[in-house]
């Protein structure tokens, strides 16, 4: 199995308060306006939704699903009943590519499917294949690369969706990570995950046991690499001081799971999931895309796991989700 290889540099202290600074100073000159009037974002949610599934351009995929239960975490895997549609965009886009003619689905975007503008960066779109119901993405209105590291106008943008929906924010960092598209986009969806749930997200009890050296936790449980913080419970009353806050224990958890080198510097090439709510962020390293033919994305690693068909779902319960996790992020 390939493994991703993490290069440890003497500079690389010199390269993270590099970034850090470079980062402030661009918040600066960044500092921008939120576009989105707050109390608006989820009565938008619910008339574009509406209108997306009248009109055709939302095409919710049905799942099923049960609970497979795993050293105290009930792992939520669905079931898609059918991907057809999404099979056969997934086929038009790899065939443009072929052409040279890379597609682009943000840009422009399908206009109905605009939910609303966040800032003079961002903007909200609904997930056209939406398995989660609300499932919102966050787009950047210029081309950015989805493998680009996160920034201060990224989780302000972030911020000022979270601050409306009490939900869980993630990034699949390039596609080892998950993403599907090149375009830079996060993503938001509701919590629970799955009705009648007490936890946000199925991992979310191992969170109580982290163990701290400054402000970067690791879960003792989990057999994978990862790094965790939680944030201020104040930290939500200002969006723009909640983004720099992020911004700053972001690069710290990249460099304390060795995801911070030169090569990261130059060209932003990283492969990682990244998740948030209000309370916590999570960013766990990538090594591959796949565990035999079951994705993994984000989703994944909050507990949310997703298969094709009873076949899939029959291999998920014989190798149990955990060790699927630490097959495709990077082995303790």
């Amino acid at each position: 199995m390939t493994r991703y290889v993490f290069k440890h540099l003497g500079c690389s202290r010199y390269l993270f308060d590099y970034s850090i600074n470079k980062n402030m100073s661009d918040t600066q000159s960044a500092n921008q306006e939120l576009l989105l009037k707050p109390g608006t974002l989820w009565t938008r949610i619910q008339e574009q939704t509406q209108h997306g599934l009248e009109c055709g351009a939302l095409q919710s995929i049905a799942t099923d699903y049960e609970f497979v239960e795993q050293n105290g975490v009930n792992f939520l895997v669905r079931i898609l009943s059918n991907l057809t549609r999404k099979d056969e965009a997934k086929k038009k886009q790899d065939k443009a590519a072929k052409k040279g003619k890379d597609f682009n689905p943000f840009l422009p975007y399908e206009q109905d499917l605009f939910v609303s503008d966040i800032s003079q960066t961002h903007l909200c779109l609904l997930n056209k294949f939406n398995v989660v119901e609300n499932h919102l993405l966050i787009v950047t209105r210029e081309f950015e690369e989805q493998e680009s590291l996160l920034n201060w106008q990224d989780f302000q943008a972030m911020w000022a969706c979270l601050a409306e929906i009490d939900g869980l924010a993630f990034y699949n960092g390039g596609k080892i990570a998950g993403a599907s598209q090149r375009h830079k986009h996060l993503q938001v969806v509701p919590t629970p995950l799955a009705p009648n749930q007490t936890e946000s997200i199925p991992i979310a009890p191992l969170f109580a046991s982290a163990v701290f050296e400054g402000d970067v936790g690791r879960i003792p449980d989990l057999p994978f690499v990862h790094g965790f913080c939680w944030f201020d419970a104040n930290l939500i009353n200002s969006i723009n001081d909640a983004a720099q806050t992020t911004l700053e224990l972001y690069y710290k958890i990249l460099k304390a799971v060795d995801l911070f080198n030169q090569d990261t510097e130059n060209n932003n090439s990283i492969a990682y999931n990244f998740l948030a709510t209000r309370e916590w962020m999570f960013i766990v390293p990538r090594s591959e895309e796949n565990f035999e033919s079951i994705s993994v994305n984000s989703l994944g690693f909050a507990g949310g796991l997703l298969v094709r068909n009873q076949e899939q779902m029959q291999m998920l319960k014989e190798c149990q989700p955990m060790e699927i996790l630490k097959r495709v992020g990077v082995s303790k």
